[in-house]
């Protein structure tokens, strides 16, 4: 199994609450209170993510958001290369880079700055996942624009993505880090548990769609 215990130092510390810190920024929250005067989590599906704030301000907000929302996934990851102590092996790195991942999607999921009410992180996710895995992340970016296209369902195409992240991990870009391995399941694990309620309504033919090119969404969608 993975060992963390090595992660355990004031250093590495310091860069796990500096992650978490990253990934706390509220950007859909801020963007909203400061140039429409509106805070999207009392609006659409009440959730401070991208795609909320597609749906309630447009695209002028959500593209800044999304865009924002993907940097706090990769700045937090690669604070282990800039501020990080690792024993100098890639079994190290690579833990490190993991929870400092981890603890980034915590902070957007519970921000500290407006109450730990968040979003449900699949912007932070995607920029995490292309700081580890770069081909493996884009591969799985692949499967939700075609399911997108195709669906034009945010949730089922993000589950879906989310389902082959690991495969294509394990298969096409084979590591010789079970940590990799591991968090690649929670990564499907995790975005099924936090989309349940867009699995029941996608299974009640219930969900909302989204145009991928009309400038907000209809109604309640994945972040």
């Amino acid at each position: 199994m993975p060992k963390f215990n090595n992660l355990i130092t004031p250093l590495n510390i310091l860069a796990l609450i500096l992650a978490y810190l990253i990934g706390s920024v509220p950007t859909a929250v801020w963007i909203g209170k400061l140039f429409y005067k509106l805070d999207v989590r009392e609006h659409g599906s009440g959730n401070a993510g991208a795609t909320n704030t597609f749906r309630v301000l447009g695209k002028k907000a959500g593209i800044p958001v999304l865009l924002i929302d993907i940097f706090k996934g990769i700045i937090a990851v690669n604070l282990a290369s800039i501020m990080g102590d690792y024993v100098n092996n890639g079994d190290s790195l690579i833990n490190l880079k993991i929870a400092l991942g981890v603890a980034a999607f915590l902070g957007h999921l519970y921000p500290i700055y407006v109450g730990f009410r968040g979003g449900k992180g699949v912007a932070t996710m995607l920029g995490i996942v292309l700081a580890l895995n770069y081909p493996s992340a884009l591969l799985a970016l692949s499967v939700f624009m075609i399911v997108f296209i195709s669906f034009n369902y945010v949730s089922l195409s993000a589950i879906l993505a989310a389902y082959s992240y690991p495969v294509f991990i394990a298969v096409f870009y084979k590591t010789n880090s079970p940590t990799m391995v591991v968090f690649s399941l929670f990564v499907a694990v995790l975005l099924t548990i936090t989309h349940q309620k867009n699995i029941e309504r996608l299974l009640k033919k219930q969900e909302s769609k989204m145009r991928l090119f009309k400038s907000k969404l209809q109604t309640n969608t994945v972040e």
